[in-house]
């Protein structure tokens, strides 16, 4: 998963807003002196999505703008994101089982699969996106390698709980380059799953790391982000889909 698109326009708009009212309540400091951390008005500034495919993190207080990029080969791996209509993104995800924790398999393949997110400038990543169909991901809500403690790697994870209250919002996919779209999904989520060492665990996600987590469990159950947009998004972005899958050639999996 991408780091949410804003647009040019609402960014000058929620931060204008924003830098009155700070003038307001600091009039002798600066014009984005005490402008309040990023997440506080991420929902703002994320509703209308940008040509310019410019990132900005809403989870790390700071005005940080990243340029999307395709990572290709990465120092540290052979793996690489596959790209729609790869079949992986769409075949079926096997649990990850007791011997293959143990034999360190599982372990190195998270790691390698954090080099791709990171190179990518992504927040997540599912097994399926670099061609393993097994039922794990990794994600990182701030996208930012430094901050590893943040790091999450679940294994074989399933949603026991969603909540009634649902947001829409934009999201991107590493492994739909240049596109993004409004998705709707649960405000929060109860889940259970296995760390890396196999013990048990269960969780409850909410706002931005609820979204990621629901993101990439769709990519274990071989859905894609782009089964859950609008008719008028979908269009928006069909001319693309269409060229990836000429560009593929034969064993698309649409």
């Amino acid at each position: 998963m991408r780091l949410p698109v804003v647009s040019r326009w609402t960014m000058i708009t929620s931060i204008t807003t924003i830098s009155s009212l700070s003038r307001r309540m600091f009039p002798t400091a600066g014009a984005f002196t005490a402008l309040p951390p990023v997440s506080k008005i991420s929902k703002t500034c994320v509703t209308v999505a940008s040509s310019s495919h410019r990132l900005w993190s809403s989870s790390t207080g700071t005005n940080q703008q990243k340029e999307e990029v395709d990572p290709g080969a990465v120092a540290g791996t052979t793996l690489r994101i596959v790209k729609y209509p790869h079949p992986s993104l769409r075949a079926e995800n096997m649990e990850i089982s007791e011997d293959e924790l143990r034999s360190g398999d599982i372990s190195k393949l998270a790691k390698e699969m954090f080099l791709l997110m990171y190179a990518a400038e992504g927040v997540g990543l599912a097994a399926p996106q670099v061609g393993v169909n097994k039922r794990l991901m990794v994600y990182n809500p701030t996208g930012d390698k430094t901050k590893w403690l943040d790091e999450t790697v679940l294994v074989n994870p399933r949603i026991v709980t969603f909540s009634d209250g649902r947001d829409v919002d934009i999201e991107g996919c590493l492994s739909f380059p240049d596109m993004n779209g409004d998705v709707e999904r649960s405000k929060w989520i109860k889940v259970e799953a296995m760390s890396l060492k196999g013990k048990k665990m269960k969780k409850k996600f909410k706002g931005w790391e609820a979204r990621i987590f629901q993101h990439e469990y769709d990519h274990l159950d071989g859905v894609v982000y782009i089964d859950r947009l609008s008719e008028e998004d979908r269009n928006e972005i069909q001319p693309k889909l269409d060229a990836l899958v000429e560009g593929f050639g034969d064993g698309a999996a649409l």
